[in-house]
């Protein structure tokens, strides 16, 4: 099963959305892109498998295998990234900033069970973490009008 990551970085944090098989299931929440440091930044984009963790402080999350230089790297509830990740994702229902969003529990509970079902199904479980270049044309075509200029009489 393949899940993709399309992501927006900010000087503050990294916004995304994440769709399961082309269908969009959430949003999610990183730390801004620091050169991949632990602790700092969003890791790198590219393909990672999926599998399931419990731990006593986020009950079930997933964790992504593969992360070049970085280990335990969770997929994990959390509303503000600067201050509560430390390198994973959080999946939010709705992005309300930079690097902020809400209801991540319930984002997470809707990726646990599709996360569920394809296990049971046998399935390996990928996410793709990639750049959203759709969100980097619209912003620029917002501040950079001698690049993108808008239609006579628009208004801009």
């Amino acid at each position: 099963m393949e899940w993709v990551l399309q992501r927006s970085y900010y000087a503050w944090g990294t916004n995304g959305a994440l769709f399961v098989n082309g269908r969009f299931v959430c949003f999610t929440i990183e730390l801004p892109w620091r050169e991949n440091r632990r602790n700092v930044s969003c890791i790198p984009e590219g393909r990672y498998e999926l599998q399931p963790r419990i731990s006593k402080k986020f009950g079930n999350h997933l964790l992504l295998v593969g992360v070049p230089h970085r280990s335990m790297i969770l997929l994990h509830p959390a509303n503000y990234a600067l201050g509560e990740l430390q390198g994973g994702i959080a999946p939010v229902s709705e992005l309300s900033g930079i690097g902020r969003g809400l209801h991540s529990r319930r984002a997470l509970e809707r990726l646990l069970l599709v996360h569920r079902d394809a296990v049971e199904r046998q399935e390996t479980i990928y996410l793709t973490v990639t750049y959203n270049s759709h969100e980097y044309l619209r912003t620029l075509s917002k501040t950079h009008p001698a690049v993108f200029p808008h239609p006579a009489g628009s208004g801009g």
